[in-house]
């Protein structure tokens, strides 16, 4: 096996190799330009390079009628959109849900049709659709209920829809049971009886209300509907398709590329009142990139429904009202504040009782707030390099948990089979990410189950886990002129990585801490170049200790992802370290 730059060992322990292997190449020759290197050696066919360069909806838009129930859906809202009928939209309180129910609140109202939301309280409420919420919603006149990014596991509450004469259509992504619940429509890319329409499976909820919009709007067309009217235009609300995307960890592959790709076009132009609003109370100054619907404009949204409100962000990315944008904005970014401060006092009791060899880290606590422990679960997940769940404890021995799991560990579907075994009273998810309900004396139960269903998965993804290198540079070669190259092969993130180069030998010129857990450095090549390194939450590691600790008597290789020093203001870039390894 050959290790970049020989090296077999990092200061993290781990080999280097590269992302790419010859069959990337042309008769084993790597490609002779940077992004066709990159779109290859991330899975892209050679016959699909021209496609996957400039992502589009219409290189990579299904025909919404393969998916099982969606033209029974369409059909359902034409008619309530014609008749002016009562129609409520039941989401989940995270970024996805709140994006798919503002998608589908503003294509009605395109159309003619105010729609009344509802975000269920994650404290009071819980998880998705309850039949007395339902009952409330039709008591206030909804006849027809679409549940959105929810709703594939509520077998209770739709049952009790039913018994009372309301229509439910289910627009959800999270794994289905061979039973699904009683619906008029039930449209879920993960259907066990799904045919076609399985290839979408990495869709996130709000990309499946995308493909609906679609066919409501063609349905409508087929019927005449727009003879004296305009079409709504769909494009517009792509931004709203992005942010969901990312804000969720859908794979960026095939058609999320292209939401991601064209909905960051629509973002920039701010024509949303509330995602220009969350762009500001964001801090930024430059058009949102990719890592920013993930770090910066997801998770305010978020801290709506963990700490606050769970309807602000709906109402936000909802208003027509420049001002009302602008005070739900400032709202919610006072929350995220407040969500850091919880996240900070759970993580680290949580970090200490995940210390253990188990390969599913299954932790629990009484007083945690449910609305962190997604965050802390995703950050234990990186730390340990394993699946995570952390678990809300309440007075009642009633737990709240939720999970996150690393490539190739299907956790979503080992809490499924979690739920049908006994073991939760709740549970569902996807392949990344996973909820659940479980009763204090389960818990031992629940960690024994995870561990045994996925412990063998986990140690295969483990196995000869290698850090994937895309290129080898000098240090004058991490530059700006790069960065801006390299982000042509984009949109990136879960299931098509940022790339990662190898540049050196560099020496520490300086080195310190920043905030709590962060490492700056500066170093310098022998080429003369200077460069800023940031190696995020790793003070207490291996790589933040060497790089602290190493002076300028010693060099190394940094191994990380070039990026544009954004807080200087200034065109030059830095690198964001993955890893390092001694030169001497």
């Amino acid at each position: 096996m050959t290790h970049v730059l020989n090296i077999a060992s990092s200061i993290l322990g781990q080999p280097w190799q590269w992302r790419a292997t010859a069959a990337d190449g042309r008769d084993g020759m790597a490609p002779d330009d940077l992004v066709t290197q990159l779109l290859l050696a991330r899975g892209c066919p050679p016959e699909a390079l021209d496609d996957h360069r400039s992502p589009s909806i219409r290189g990579f838009m299904p025909d919404p009628s393969m998916f099982r129930d969606m033209d029974r859906a369409a059909e359902r809202l034409a008619d309530a959109v014609q008749a002016g009928e009562p129609i409520a939209i039941f989401g989940d309180y995270d970024v996805d849900g709140a994006t798919s129910a503002a998608l589908l609140l503003l294509v009605l109202r395109d159309l003619g049709l105010e729609a009344r939301p509802y975000i269920p309280n994650r404290l009071l409420e819980g998880y998705g659709p309850s039949g007395p919420a339902l009952l409330r919603l039709k008591d206030e006149g909804a006849s027809l209920i679409v549940t959105v990014d929810c709703g594939a596991q509520a077998f209770d509450a739709l049952a009790v829809a039913r018994d009372a004469g309301i229509d439910i259509v289910v627009v959800d992504h999270h794994k289905c049971a061979a039973a699904l619940p009683h619906a008029h429509a039930l449209v879920n890319p993960n259907r066990l009886d799904e045919g076609e329409g399985a290839a979408h499976g990495h869709l996130a909820a709000v990309g499946v209300c995308f493909l609906l919009a679609a066919a409501l709007i063609r349905t409508l067309r087929m019927r005449g509907h727009f003879g004296d009217r305009a079409e709504p235009r769909l494009i517009d609300h792509l931004d709203l398709v992005a942010l969901g995307t990312v804000a969720d960890v859908a794979q960026l592959r095939g058609l999320n590329r292209a939401f991601v790709a064209q909905g960051l076009k629509v973002m920039a132009q701010r024509r949303n009142p509330g995602v220009a609003a969350l762009i500001e109370a964001s801090r930024l100054t430059r058009a949102p990139t990719c890592a920013d619907l993930g770090f910066a404009l997801g998770p305010r949204i978020n801290a709506g429904g963990r700490v606050g409100r769970a309807d602000l962000g709906v109402r936000l990315l909802t208003t027509r009202d420049p001002a009302e944008a602008q005070a739900i904005a400032i709202e919610l970014d006072r929350l995220n504040d407040e969500r850091r401060q919880i996240e900070a006092g759970v993580q680290a009791t949580a970090e200490t009782l995940a210390a253990t060899g188990s390969r599913v880290a299954v932790v629990a606590g009484h007083g945690w707030h449910p609305g962190v422990i997604g965050i802390v679960a995703g950050r234990l997940k990186e730390k340990l390099g394993r699946p995570a769940v952390v678990i809300a404890l309440d007075e009642n021995g009633i737990g709240k948990g939720s999970g996150r799991s690393i490539t190739g560990v299907d956790l979503g579907a080992a809490i499924l089979a979690a739920k049908e075994h006994g073991i939760l009273t709740a549970g569902g998810g996807h392949a990344m990410a996973a909820g659940l309900t479980v009763a204090e004396d389960r818990l031992d139960d629940l960690a024994v189950f995870l561990e045994e269903r996925l412990g063998e998965a986990v140690d295969r993804a483990s196995e000869g886990r290698s850090l994937l290198l895309d290129a080898v540079l000098s240090p004058a070669g991490v530059n700006a002129a790069l960065v801006e190259a390299m982000e042509a092969g984009g949109p990136y993130g879960v299931g098509w990585p940022a790339p990662r180069v190898a540049a050196g030998p560099f020496r520490i010129i300086r080195a310190d801490l920043v905030g709590t857990d962060h490492v700056r450095a500066i170093v310098a090549g022998p080429d003369g170049a200077r460069l800023k390194a940031m190696a995020w939450r790793s003070a207490a590691s291996a790589l933040g200790q060497a790089l602290l600790s190493a002076g300028p008597s010693r060099t190394l290789w940094l191994a990380g992802r070039p990026k544009l020093d954004d807080w200087s203001g200034r065109n030059v870039a830095e690198l964001h370290v993955d890893d390092a390894a001694w030169v001497d």
